[in-house]
C-alpha cells in the first residue's frame, strides 16, 4: 500500500513540474543613432523613439516583428500599456505547443542605461512584474525563469551602478545579445549571482533569429553548450559569416 501511495504521489508531482508555466522576459533598447554610441544606421530604424521600424523592435528582424511574423512557434497575444514612460511598447506572446509566455519591452533608444540596469535587476531576481491573462498570472522581471537584453552594449559607453541582493530562489538563466556582452556584463553577472546560457565574445548584430534559436534549446532543456551551438549555426544561417567565426562569436558560462 505504501509504495501505491509513493507512486501516485510520484505520478502527481511529476504532472505538477511538466505543467508548471514559464516565463521570458526580453529587455529590448531601441537602436539610437542619436544617444548611442554606434555606427549609425538608416534613419528610419535608428530611431529610437519610434518602435514601429526600430531595427530592434519593429524592423524584420527586430523582436516583436521576427516573433510575431517569421515564426510559426510562437502567437502574438496583445500589446500591453506599461505604466513605465521609458517602455514605448510591451508585447505579450504564448508558445505555441508549450505553456510559456513571453513578454518583450520596448525601451526608448535614449534611456538605454535604465534598460540595462532593469535587465541586471532582474537578473537578481528583482523588479517583479505580474501580467494578468485570462485565468494566468504571469511573473516577469524578477520573477521570469528567463531573462534576455538585445541591443547595443551600452556599457562600453557608460557604467551602471546596480544594487544587488543575496538571491534565494534558483540562478536565473539569462541571454545577453550585444556586441562583446562577456566581457562588459561579467562582472555585475557575477554579482546578479545569475546563469548566463549564452552571450558573446565580438561585435554582433543582436536580432531576433539568434534570441528564438536559444529559447528553443532553453525550452529542450539543452546544455549551455547546445544552445550556443545552435546560436552559432543560426547566426552563420542568417549573416553568412562562416561557421568557424559564428562558433567563436557566441559563448555560454563563465
Amino acid at each position: 500500500m505504501n509504495k501505491v501511495i509513493l507512486l501516485s504521489l510520484f505520478l502527481i508531482i511529476s504532472s505538477f513540474l511538466k505543467s508548471e508555466t514559464k516565463t521570458i522576459h526580453v529587455y529590448v533598447a531601441l537602436c539610437d543613432n542619436k544617444n548611442q554610441g554606434i555606427v549609425p544606421v538608416p534613419a528610419a530604424i535608428g530611431n529610437g523613439q519610434d518602435a514601429t521600424k526600430n531595427l530592434y523592435w519593429g524592423a524584420g528582424y527586430g523582436v516583436k516583428s521576427f516573433f510575431k511574423n517569421k515564426t510559426t512557434d510562437w502567437k502574438f497575444l496583445k500589446s500591453i500599456p506599461s505604466n513605465n514612460p521609458l517602455i514605448l511598447e510591451r508585447v505579450l506572446f504564448k508558445h505555441a505547443t508549450k505553456d510559456v509566455y513571453l513578454l518583450a519591452d520596448a525601451y526608448d533608444g535614449a534611456k538605454i542605461k535604465v534598460c540595462i540596469e532593469d535587465f541586471l535587476q532582474a537578473s537578481n531576481g528583482q523588479k517583479p512584474i505580474h501580467i494578468n491573462y485570462e485565468d494566468k498570472k504571469l511573473g516577469f522581471g524578477g520573477n521570469a525563469n528567463l531573462i534576455s537584453y538585445i541591443g547595443h552594449d551600452g556599457l562600453m559607453d557608460f557604467s551602471v551602478d546596480v544594487a544587488f541582493k543575496p538571491i534565494t530562489q534558483q540562478k536565473k538563466d539569462v541571454i545577453i545579445l550585444a556586441c562583446y556582452s562577456k566581457n562588459y556584463f561579467t562582472k555585475h553577472i557575477q554579482k546578479a549571482q545569475a546563469n548566463p546560457i549564452l552571450w558573446t565574445t565580438h561585435l554582433m548584430a543582436p536580432e531576433a533569429y539568434t534570441l528564438k534559436s536559444a529559447i528553443d534549446g532553453w525550452l529542450n532543456n539543452e546544455t549551455g553548450t547546445q544552445i550556443d551551438e545552435r546560436a552559432a549555426q543560426t547566426y552563420h544561417q542568417y549573416q553568412k559569416c562562416g561557421i568557424k567565426g559564428a562558433r567563436n562569436l557566441f559563448t555560454t558560462g563563465f
